[in-house]
């Protein structure tokens, strides 16, 4: 079993940065491609960034890309997403995601666990 926990969220204003982290407990993260994702009010969930176990791979959504970066520490059992040039749109609840395996993983449903999210405000 793996425990997530996200941190970081907070209010912001349009073309701030924000760093979120996500700290696992219960298993190494070392086996686990892991993933950020989002909701915001009334919308479905959407994919935001990915990266490998080895963090060799990356991806990203196409309206986070070249602003967004997804990084991790197996050694800390940590995932981060650095969140620059933010905007009104990116206001959501992000949840970090974990799944068992060596490669990106692009879609809600491969993911074995899931944060309880941590929510971030863009103010226009």
């Amino acid at each position: 079993q793996v425990q997530l926990v996200e941190s970081g969220g907070g209010l912001v204003q349009a073309g701030g940065s924000l760093r979120l982290s996500c700290a696992a407990s219960g298993r190494t993260l070392s086996g686990y491609a892991m993933g950020w994702f989002r909701q915001a009010p009334g919308k479905e969930r959407d994919f935001v960034a990915a990266i490998s176990w080895s963090g060799g791979s990356t991806a990203y959504a196409d309206s986070v890309k070249g602003r967004f970066t997804i990084s991790r520490d197996n050694a800390r059992n940590t995932v981060y997403l650095q969140m620059n040039s933010l905007k009104p749109e990116d206001t959501a609840v992000y949840y970090c995601a974990a799944a068992l395996g060596p490669a990106v993983v692009l879609t809600t449903n491969r993911y074995e666990y899931r944060g309880q999210g941590t929510q971030v405000t863009v103010s226009s």
